[in-house]
């Protein structure tokens, strides 16, 4: 593989040739991709790494970015606001009662190696993915049992839901269509292929994978032909480069330079550096994400909810603001403002230290004297300056904050018991679809453990609230549960419900084609649709 770099932002003086044989005119502004094999590979610079290929086995923002590249699935979200878009599946139907959704597949549809993409192969997925039990699974779980997915005829689809689910459509996108044969030919010892799927792909997406660097680099070739074709003309659009630049500054001085293309995940200050560069263009969005402070409900001090309510209170609100150097708005709601049914609740905590000393005189410690642990990402500035603005605030009430940076895997370990689930735990939270449930959910007892459910709440009442609102279809009359969700998700204060930050993109001025999406995870990139234009 030969591999060689354009030089950003420089002007020609005489024509020059490249060793990947690109010729580059005079007087033209080079671009910052890299050739490989005489193509053009855009270069994108994000802090996560990929931890695994697999679709079934886990997500996170970049596999989610890596899966829509390599797989397909039913039905696809696009735009903003983010609508489900038909995909392999050309068109659907559901029975009057809710339980039988019948999917009917696009017939050109092909694997990377040829084979076509039949109902077959969304049956063995869709077992696949519930055998596994990981990843998506739990999104239909309840609803879809195995043996409930079969293939009607060759390109037919037919779901059997246990019972009625409005949320049903909204998660498919994350349920993506693996090539039985490819998985099955390497699956060992019973794996169902894991081990394989881990650092290999067996999809029918836009892309394929061509090389697999843990911790420094991943290299997807352009599926030239992708059965759905591309939304641009451009032949010399070779593939993308997923480069590992885990600093935000170091991210800044990539693109500057031309290392990069695409920089996602800039901070606020770095955003405000940029800016005034006529090579690089900003793209906010505001987000479905929520920055949120979790509390532990279940152990601890914080399992009263009148110390709970207290340091809502006392928190400085503004802070989040200015940390975000404007970039951000405060939640009005537990849900955020692009979630369907979300309703402004005119109780939500606002920084009043009388009203924080109130809730404290109704606990043991009503002059305050404890001591609050807060944990957080290390190395993620944003959040260290949360906990350093929370360290000032709750003086006011005499309580102290014990700061601990931790890695987000071992956050996510101290979050998978209330026996070890710190007082505040720092959260970025996505949706995984525009259905108010993917947010109620997070308040029910089956998401304890998980890192949006690291405050254990788990109340009867708002339990079976959260349960009738899955259930019903009917729009009108799911949208008054859900305005009584979100106060009673409020009432009982699991977190301190912070801000929606915008979502930031950065690239050079010849990347086409970019579309984000608030229902994509901070950081996460859709390569469809996206192209570099000499």
């Amino acid at each position: 593989m030969t591999i060689t770099r354009r030089i950003a932002n420089t002007l020609i003086a005489g024509a020059v040739i490249l060793s990947a044989g690109l010729v580059v005119l005079p007087h033209q502004r080079a671009m910052a991709a890299e050739q490989v094999d005489g193509q053009l590979y855009m270069v994108i610079g994000g802090r996560q790494e990929v931890s695994n290929l697999d679709p079934a086995q886990k997500y996170d923002l970049a596999i989610r970015m890596m899966n829509q590249a390599l797989y397909d699935a039913l039905v696809k979200y696009e735009g903003d606001p983010a609508e489900i878009k038909p995909w392999l599946a050309e068109n659907w139907t559901t029975s009057d009662d809710g339980l039988t959704w019948t999917f009917n597949l696009a017939k050109n549809a092909r694997f990377h190696d040829g084979s076509p993409v039949n109902a077959e192969a969304v049956v063995y997925s869709y077992e696949r993915t519930m055998a596994i039990n990981e990843g998506p699974a739990w999104m239909l779980d309840g609803f879809v049992s195995p043996g409930n997915v079969k293939a009607v005829d060759e390109y037919t689809v037919e779901f059997k839901l246990e019972k009625p689910y409005a949320a049903f459509l909204s998660f498919l996108p994350w349920w993506y269509i693996v090539n039985p044969a490819v998985v099955e030919a390497n699956a060992k010892d019973g794996d169902m292929g894991k081990g394989y799927l881990l650092s290999n792909a067996a999809g029918s997406g836009p892309y394929k994978l061509k090389s697999f660097e843990p911790g420094t680099a991943y290299i997807l070739e352009r599926n030239t032909d992708y059965w759905k074709g591309f939304p641009y003309e451009n032949d010399r659009m070779g593939g993308v480069i997923y480069r590992l630049i885990r600093e935000s500054s170091a991210q800044r001085a990539a693109l500057i330079k031309g290392e990069a293309d695409i920089v996602t995940g800039l901070s606020p200050e770095d955003w405000s550096v940029i800016r005034s560069n006529e090579d690089i263009s900003v793209t906010t969005i505001p987000s479905l994400t929520s920055f949120g402070l979790k509390m532990n409900t279940a152990q601890g001090i914080t399992s009263d909810v009148n110390i709970r309510k207290a340091l809502a209170h006392a928190f400085d609100y503004d802070a989040f603001i200015k940390i975000m150097n404007g970039e951000a708005k405060l939640q009005s709601s537990p849900f955020t403002d692009s979630v369907l049914g979300h309703v402004e609740v005119s109780d939500m905590p606002r920084r009043d230290i009388a009203k924080a000393k109130e809730y404290l005189a109704k606990t043991e410690h009503p002059d305050g004297g404890f001591e609050i642990e807060f944990v957080y990402v290390e190395g993620f500035g944003i959040q260290r300056q949360m906990g350093l603005s929370m360290v000032d605030s709750f003086q006011d009430i005499n309580v102290s904050v014990k700061m601990v940076p931790l890695t987000w895997p071992n956050m996510v370990a101290r979050g998978s018991s209330p026996e070890t689930s710190p007082n505040l735990m720092a959260i970025f939270t996505t949706p995984v679809s525009t259905d108010p449930d993917a947010v109620a959910i997070q308040y029910h007892p089956t998401s304890h453990g998980k890192y949006y459910g690291t405050h254990f709440l788990n109340d009867p009442e708002l339990n079976a609230m959260i349960e009738a609102g899955r259930a019903e279809t009917d729009w009108e009359k799911r949208k008054p549960i859900y305005a009584a969700i979100q106060q009673k998700i409020t009432d009982l204060q699991p977190e301190i419900f912070g801000m929606m930050r915008n979502r930031g993109t950065t690239k050079r001025t010849w990347v086409k084609g970019y579309a984000d999406s608030p229902i994509r995870m901070e950081g996460e990139i859709d390569f469809y649709r996206v192209h570099l234009q000499p």
